[in-house]
């Protein structure tokens, strides 16, 4: 999804400046954390009825291009 900036904003005032599906308070994070946890997408959307699945869909987006833009250090496995 490249339009995901059309859903997600990021404002000091609102939860503290955690990047938000725009014009709520639901923080990307929350989402993801529901995908993550294999919360169906329709009980999501249930749960919050102002969500639209493409604001999921942006939400993911949005993790995704986090990830591209940063780089966490995981320890090596070591094969045995």
């Amino acid at each position: 999804m490249q339009d995901w900036q059309d859903h997600i904003s990021i404002n000091p005032k609102v939860c503290h400046g955690k990047a938000c599906i725009r014009g709520t308070r639901i923080m990307v994070s929350v989402l993801i954390d529901n995908l993550a946890a294999e919360i169906p997408r329709q009980e999501i959307l249930h749960s919050y009825p102002r969500l639209t699945d493409a604001d999921l869909n942006a939400a993911l987006s949005y993790a995704a291009e986090l990830t591209r833009e940063g780089t966490i250090y995981l320890p090596l496995e070591v094969s045995v």
